[in-house]
């Protein structure tokens, strides 16, 4: 005997015109009553499909609705802040999370548990305060402009101060590394400008040589002689290359490990 499917006899239903004509086949989605049938009651696996053709339309009607909101200009403004602070949220978790996950398992010990928890931990903060920073300068500059009628570039300075102060205020491990990544991206920024201002003349040679050289020759003068004043991830980074490689024992920990787990 063969098979009877249930959406086959749907799918080849007639629809009649007014004057009682067939018209032609009904095109019903697979599995789902007609309209008709829903409205006057059905049971068992019937009114399931209804209630799934129902919800179907419901979140079609709720994208549409949402879609037709994005599209207004008046929202533009409140919109770009709650996308900035999602923006925020992701972009802090692509950064943290592999950054996190490299230290951790190189430098730090314990179970991997701890391990774990700790790069999640990590992400979790640099995702969530990238995010409260993102919508708390948005929503400034927003303000700003609303209330000046115009954007000018105090705004932008000031706006970014609040959130720095709010967010990022709190002298941690991950807001520190933050605040020298930005550190030495805005000292570079400075000279630049300064030169295309003509404060400072164009040099003659290309000065990052001796950047290079003075940044080198500064940073192992203090791991070497003022090793506390150095942050604590590029503490163990500068242990691992420089202090860790004055220690072996045998071939073990002179090539394959860097230091011996034993006790001989």
């Amino acid at each position: 005997m063969l098979p009877t499917y249930e959406p086959l006899r749907w799918r080849h239903l007639l629809a009649k015109s007014v004057d009682g004509q067939l018209k032609g086949p009904m095109h019903v989605a697979d599995g789902a009553p007609p309209p008709e049938a829903c409205a006057a009651g059905t049971r068992g696996r019937s009114r399931g499909r209804c209630a799934m053709a129902g919800g179907r339309d419901a979140l079609r009607a709720l994208l549409r609705a949402a879609n037709a909101l994005l599209q207004q200009r008046r929202y533009h403004a409140a919109l770009a802040v709650l996308k900035g602070f999602r923006n925020g949220a992701v972009y802090g978790a692509k950064i943290r999370a592999p950054h996190a996950l490299v230290m951790t398992f190189l430098f730090k010990s314990g179970s991997l548990r701890e391990k774990l928890k700790s790069i999640a931990q990590a992400t979790y903060t640099h995702s969530r305060n990238l995010a409260y920073f993102v919508f708390t300068y948005k929503g400034l500059m927003a303000l700003q402009s609303q209330l000046q009628g115009k954007k000018i570039p105090f705004h932008s300075f000031f706006a970014a101060c609040i959130g720095g102060w709010l967010v990022f205020g709190e002298n941690n491990a991950i807001n520190s590394q933050i605040i020298m990544y930005l550190l030495s991206r805005i000292l570079f920024g400075l000279s630049r400008l300064a030169v295309e201002k003509g404060y400072v003349p164009q040099p003659k040679q290309d000065p990052f040589p001796l950047v290079a050289a003075l940044i080198w020759g500064t940073v192992l003068w203090l791991f070497e002689y003022h090793r506390q004043t150095l942050q604590p991830s590029l503490q163990s980074s500068m242990t691992y290359l420089y202090d860790d490689s004055n220690v072996w024992h045998d071939i073990s920990d002179f090539l394959i490990y860097n230091r011996r787990t034993d006790s001989k």
